[in-house]
């Protein structure tokens, strides 16, 4: 025990905390998201059994590529079609390519679901046809792809799996506190809404990125790079910058409005 609490064992456990709650907030944004389209009762529970099972899911996983990444990360098959395509592909690029095409085609359905809405102000637990066991079911397959990023750069700073598996379970024990907050705000603000599918939209263009160039991928020639991090961030910093001054001047449009129209009135 006295050998795992080191102090370089105790640095790191720090460092993976912190880099699991920067990756974990787009998890905890779809989470928020997503549960919205289970039953109204059901969404609170929805949101909780979908964390708990995806954490547990995240140890096992953990514990799983430990003691397999050699093996996962031999090619499972490779594409070379000059000109057009060429890359190898193993568990992880599989992995990437899959989570993030399937994380944009979820942005991309539920963006023209909101575009198509006849009354926004409708509460989407009662617009929703998906059961309870569905959404968790979701959560907890997207939780594993957003997981397997964050699992992937903590192995690149510790191998230790107790400190590693601490840091997931810390990590579990915050979205479990802040899932509610965080849905009960995008309920009440729905144009967040939006701003956080583009969050994910862009999440998805991140793990295609990552997943061709895990398995340098070439398409028509050219190579497919990762977008970096200090990127991704800059990005997501500017959507929000954009939200609140668009919040902000709209507001005071809509003031202005009503002064002009009381003025006229008067």
């Amino acid at each position: 025990m006295a050998d795992l609490f080191t102090l370089a064992n105790l640095g790191n456990l720090g460092v993976l905390i912190f880099l699991q709650a920067v990756l974990g907030f787009d998890n905890l944004l779809y989470i928020s998201i997503e549960s919205q389209r289970a039953p109204i009762h059901q969404q609170k529970a929805v949101r909780r059994w979908g964390i708990i099972i995806a954490v547990a899911l995240r140890i096992i996983l953990l514990f799983a590529m430990i003691k397999l990444i050699s093996a996962l990360e031999a090619p499972f098959f490779s594409i070379d079609i000059p000109g057009i395509i060429t890359g190898d592909f193993n568990f992880a690029v599989c992995v990437f390519l899959f989570g993030g095409g399937f994380i944009m085609y979820t942005a991309v359905k539920e963006i023209s679901h909101l575009l198509s809405m006849e009354h926004l102000e409708k509460s989407l637990g009662k617009d929703t046809h998906k059961s309870a066991t569905a959404v968790v079911s979701l959560i907890v397959l997207m939780n594993l792809i957003f997981s397997f990023d964050s699992v992937l750069s903590a192995l690149a700073i510790t191998d230790v799996f107790p400190i590693l598996a601490i840091a997931i379970l810390v990590s579990g024990a915050a979205m479990l506190l802040l899932a509610d907050t965080v849905s009960e705000f995008i309920k009440k603000n729905r144009m967040y809404e939006v701003l956080g599918l583009f969050v994910l939209l862009i999440v998805g263009v991140v793990l295609l990125g990552e997943g061709g160039h895990e398995g340098h991928i070439h398409l028509f020639g050219y190579a497919v790079e990762p977008m970096a991090k200090s990127t991704f961030y800059f990005s997501i910093a500017v959507l929000f910058l954009v939200e609140f001054i668009q919040s902000g001047y709209q507001r005071k449009l809509a003031a202005e409005r009503a002064h002009e129209q009381g003025t006229k009135e008067a």
